[in-house]
């Protein structure tokens, strides 16, 4: 392959690309995320982190209270040089036009809370550098689900300290994931089984 068969996206322009970038490069591939300026490909799913996206998802839908929408694989802008794709996302209502619906991403003043589901690709980005850049970026909770023995997640819960924009963690939750913040979630992770 030449330079001149890839396309332009395959050379980042000085200073590396921007969050503005990601809705006009065309034939860019889907989920593409930016990470400190670099374009971010996704790899296929595995079954275990389909399952557990179907798992929280439908959980956070039904129990998320009114004035916020939960949104999957959806970008959350955190500067001009990052804009990753959390595999979900509870966004505050106003966030989102209902009539509307052309939105390509939020803001992290939109966010309330990110979660990444680990890959083995994803190591690196979901356990240090995107929980670095959603914590400065202000957004309250982060979650960080990693696969556990017989296919179980276990999820790694932490809260924004607004001091000094680091997360503190929480709780490790195993079989069942009960919290009051950011408002009373009650999640059998054991349901995965089913899936």
């Amino acid at each position: 392959m030449t330079a001149e068969s890839l396309p332009t996206w395959a050379f980042p322009p000085p200073g590396g690309f921007t969050a503005d970038d990601l809705d006009r490069i065309p034939e860019l591939p889907p989920h593409t995320e930016l990470i400190d300026g670099s374009l971010v490909f996704v790899t296929p799913q595995s079954s275990f982190h389909a399952a557990v996206l179907f798992v929280l998802e439908h959980a956070l839908y039904t129990q998320t209270p009114e004035g916020l929408l939960v949104r999957r694989e959806m970008t959350v802008t955190l500067g001009p040089r990052n804009r990753p794709e959390p595999d979900l996302t509870v966004i505050r209502a106003e966030a989102s036009d209902p009539h509307d619906g052309q939105e390509t991403g939020y803001t992290a003043a939109d966010a309330l809370l990110v979660v990444e589901v680990v890959s083995p690709e994803s190591e690196d980005r979901d356990r240090d550098r995107k929980p670095q850049l959603y914590a400065r970026a202000g957004i309250p909770h982060f979650w960080r689900v990693e696969r556990a023995e017989k296919r179980r997640p276990t999820v790694y819960v932490y809260e924004l300290d607004n001091a000094n924009h680091v997360y503190v963690p929480t709780g490790i939750h195993h079989e069942r994931l009960e919290l009051k913040v950011p408002f009373p979630i009650d999640i059998d992770l054991t349901a995965v089984d089913r899936y």
